[in-house]
C-alpha cells in the first residue's frame, strides 16, 4: 500500500486548504483512511477518518465543523478539506490507512500504512 499526500502549504489564519492522498495498492475494496497530525514537540493526533466502503466519516472535536473528509473512488484519493484554520492547526498531515477496522478510529498506531506527509502552516 503507498499512500502519497499533498496539498499543504503556508496559509494566513482563517484560511482553508485541502489536502489529497491518493492511495494505491489495496486489494480489497473499503479501508479505512484518516488523516493524522503531528505538531512540533507534540503527539499525533487524529484529525478525521473515513471508511471507502460506506463513506462513513469520524472527526476529532478539535476540528469537528472546521473540516470535511471525502473520498473520489475513480481518482483512488480521499480529500481533507480545512477551513477557518488557526495557528494550532500547524502541523505535519499525514494520511494512514488500515484494511481492518480501527478502533479507535482516532489512534494512530490503529493505522499500518503511511504516508510521507504534507505540512501545514498557519500564521
Amino acid at each position: 500500500v503507498q499512500l502519497v499526500e499533498s496539498g499543504g502549504g503556508s496559509v494566513e489564519a482563517g484560511g482553508s486548504v485541502r489536502l489529497s492522498c491518493v492511495a494505491s495498492g489495496f486489494t480489497e475494496d473499503g479501508n479505512y483512511v484518516a488523516w493524522i497530525r503531528q505538531a512540533p514537540g507534540k503527539g499525533r493526533e487524529g484529525v478525521a477518518s473515513i471508511y471507502t466502503g460506506t463513506d462513513r466519516t469520524y472527526y476529532s472535536d478539535s476540528v469537528k465543523g472546521r473540516v470535511a473528509i471525502w473520498q473520489d473512488n475513480a481518482k483512488n484519493t480521499v480529500y481533507l478539506q480545512m477551513n477557518s484554520l488557526k495557528p494550532e492547526d500547524t502541523s505535519m498531515y499525514y494520511c494512514t490507512a488500515s484494511t481492518n477496522m480501527p478502533y479507535p478510529w482516532y489512534l494512530p498506531r490503529r493505522y499500518p500504512y503511511w504516508g510521507q506527509g504534507t505540512q501545514v502552516t498557519v500564521s
